[in-house]
């Protein structure tokens, strides 16, 4: 029954992206509008997938690449609507409905599988890291998202080429302030998900740190947008530079993840 309603939030992420795209094309905001509901009901068909996931396999779905790439598509989803209908903001989603039915396309790729896990991956506190981890990061797609949208706005502008195209982008105050609203609420999220997973660290393994290549790129990304954060509040960075560096450490953070998943043995394999 979970590999039906996962199939149907995956069809469902689909007519979103197809949804956004056409609203570019034919800049119209009815049909922009049309997609953000078809991106809540994949979220909630989505979710149901996740509930059965869980009642399935007797644990949270957090272990395996169909459970992981699942997790990642729908926390992305789900912060991405929080703050659309926060800031009435549809634009992102152009880019949030592909990049989710994209990453949904992966994990049906262990469809139907069951990773066994360990014991020690069945703690509260490992969900808990996880969920707030991804979560974090995704707040900071958005405003890696955001930040580009505020390069290519001021670039056009600057060059006085004013299209239909970027009268569909919101104002470069708007896009500034998603930027810093996403920084602002990413952070304390990533930084709580590093510490519930050192707190598990330091209960499975007697310490809370590893010399693990996972832990040390997570820290690396970490500081990175804790300058970013700080610069931001403390210097005062605003429009373009603020956007340029909100790229930059997303850029960092993708290869972070890739050069981890490449070259590093890791304990978290399992993800």
């Amino acid at each position: 029954m979970d590999i039906l309603v996962f199939k149907a939030a995956l069809a469902a992420y689909l007519f979103s992206a197809l949804g956004y795209i056409a609203s570019l094309l034919v800049k119209r905001v009815h049909v922009a509008r049309i997609a953000t509901w078809l991106l809540a009901a994949a979220f909630v068909i989505h979710a149901g997938a996740l509930v059965l996931r869980f009642m399935a396999i007797g644990r949270a779905p957090v272990v395996g690449l169909h459970d992981m790439h699942s997790l990642i598509a729908w926390i992305m989803t789900g912060v991405y609507l929080a703050f659309q209908f926060k800031t009435k903001t549809r634009v992102l989603g152009v880019f949030v409905a592909p990049v989710a039915f994209l990453v949904m396309v992966t994990a049906s790729a262990g469809l139907g599988g069951t990773v066994t896990a360990s014991p020690k991956l069945e703690h509260s506190l490992v969900t808990i890291h996880v969920i707030l981890s991804l979560a974090g990061e995704a707040l900071f797609v958005l405003a890696a998202l955001a930040g580009l949208m505020y390069l290519i706005q001021d670039k056009r502008i600057k060059e006085k080429k004013i299209s239909r195209f970027s009268r569909f982008l919101p104002p470069l105050t708007d896009l500034d302030r998603i930027n810093e609203l996403c920084l602002l609420w990413g952070f304390p999220l990533l930084t709580l998900g590093v510490l519930t997973g050192s707190i598990w660290a330091r209960v499975v393994w007697g310490s809370a740190w590893q010399w693990d290549a996972k832990m040390i790129w997570t820290l690396l990304a970490w500081v990175i947008f804790a300058l970013l954060l700080h610069q931001r509040l403390a210097i005062g960075w605003r429009g373009r530079k603020a956007a340029l560096y909100s790229v930059a450490a997303l850029l960092v953070l993708l290869l972070t993840f890739v050069m981890e998943k490449s070259f590093f043995t890791t304990v978290h394999r399992f993800l």
